[in-house]
């Protein structure tokens, strides 16, 4: 049996300011804009080449979603962008004006640098050292 998470929602104030981030400076993929009605959407995007998990960008519809957005994770990091070239992404991102909470560094799994997103999200850059996941 083989089991994947296949979305995460991530909960945004807005469909369209979530798209402009994750697709026009991040570079993923925009996967599906479907309506919903009632001005909802089904939006989901992944990094480019993703084949296993998306992100369902999902509008804050009530004051307790409104209060989570970029707090999903209490102030942790809450996701982990993995890439096969560090130094390549962290100078697209750095250039797209992308707010870096630190200086790119070196852990013993890998190059790794905390960002975060329009909306409070933090995220590690991340690439691994060959045998770690």
């Amino acid at each position: 049996m083989k089991q994947s998470i296949s979305l995460i929602a991530l909960v945004v104030p807005d469909y369209d300011d979530a798209i402009e981030f994750y697709v026009n400076t991040l570079g993923f993929s925009l996967i599906e804009d479907t309506p919903q009605g009632d001005g909802k959407r089904w939006v989901v995007v992944a990094p480019p080449n993703s084949s296993e998990t998306g992100l369902l960008l999902a509008r804050a519809a009530n004051e307790a979603q409104t209060a989570s957005v970029g707090n999903q994770a209490g102030g942790r990091v809450f996701l982990f962008l993995k890439t096969d070239d560090f130094a390549r992404d962290y100078e697209a991102m750095r250039k797209k004006g992308v707010h870096f909470e630190e200086q790119p560094r070196e852990e013993t799994y890998g190059q790794v640098v905390v960002f975060r997103d329009p909306f409070g999200n933090r995220w590690d850059l991340v690439q691994n050292r060959a045998g770690n996941h």
